[in-house]
């Protein structure tokens, strides 16, 4: 039985760490809380969905148009909103509140544009179980935690083995003295929302076909902040170990204790972090930070 729920936190863990991921990257470079960043994982279910339900794509197809619709809504909000604000000097809380903005309104017009009631995923997979000795496995969580391990392996890969890497980890520890040895920090910042866009897009779609999709569901970027807070802040590395242990900690508790003390336990987790070590597991000092 412990072994099964280990498997299941690992899957829901997965999830959590794609939105994870991509908020750690936002903020190593412009060092906020991009409060957006579960509308785009949402706007990317409903692409997701409507592809599926309404234009009959094949799977395949309405997953890649969810991760570059997320991905694209992702580099509009840093383009209309964060850059102005970057360009006008202006203090880090003005992009916390911008982002704050976005999430409303977009979570305003999913309600207006499709409506308040949760809505499913066509049946897309076979529904059934994969048994592994005495261990029974959801198809589904098995597909989604091998796409959110290739999607992280591959993340990981660009981060520390590519010029793109490079250039990131160059503008975040200092975009003035990147600029001056010729790295184009914009088109870099605009590289890295529409790659964090991407990985929100396929989390929302996993998540939106583990559960239901409706307009609230950016609210579980929550948990992807909870993520970063304890794996520490900027970190991409230990986003990824507190997404694993968000997933591992709620699944425990829903199966040992009781499922509504689930986000309590989750949220007093925080609590806890910011109590005892506000920087986290991996973290960087955090005390200007947004």
């Amino acid at each position: 039985m412990l072994l099964q729920q280990l498997i299941n936190g690992v899957s829901v863990g997965g999830i959590y760490a794609l939105l994870a991921t991509g908020y750690a990257l936002i903020y190593s470079l412009l060092g906020f809380s991009n409060w957006a960043h579960g509308e785009v994982a949402m706007l990317g279910a409903y692409i997701g969905i409507l592809s599926v339900a309404s234009l009959k794509m094949p799977f395949i197809f309405a997953v890649i148009l969810a991760v570059v619709g997320a991905g694209l809504i992702s580099v509009f909000n840093e383009k209309i909103a964060y850059k102005r604000i970057r360009d006008n000097n202006s203090p880090t809380m003005f992009l916390m509140i911008a982002a704050m903005g976005l999430s409303t309104t977009f979570q305003n017009l999913a309600i207006v544009v499709f409506g308040p009631k949760f809505k499913m995923y066509p049946q897309v997979l076979p529904v059934g179980a994969v048994k592994i000795g005495n261990l029974s496995v959801g198809l589904l969580d098995l597909v989604s935690l091998a796409i959110a391990v290739v999607a992280i392996v591959g993340l990981e890969y660009l981060i520390t083995k590519t010029k793109f890497g490079l250039a990131v980890k160059a503008s975040s520890s200092n975009m003035g003295t990147a600029s001056l040895l010729g790295i184009n920090v914009d088109k870099y910042i605009m590289l890295v929302f529409f790659l964090a866009g991407a990985l929100a897009g396929i989390s929302g779609v996993l998540y939106g076909m583990k559960y239901t999709v409706y307009p609230q569901l950016g609210n579980v970027a929550l948990k992807a902040f909870i993520a970063s807070v304890f794996g520490g802040l900027g970190s991409v590395q230990g986003a990824i170990v507190g997404a694993m242990f968000i997933g591992l900690l709620e699944t425990l508790v829903s199966a040992y204790i009781h499922s509504g003390l689930r986000d309590l336990i989750t949220f007093v987790l925080l609590i806890a972090i910011l109590l005892v070590r506000p920087t986290g597991l991996m973290g960087k000092d955090i005390q200007d930070k947004a």
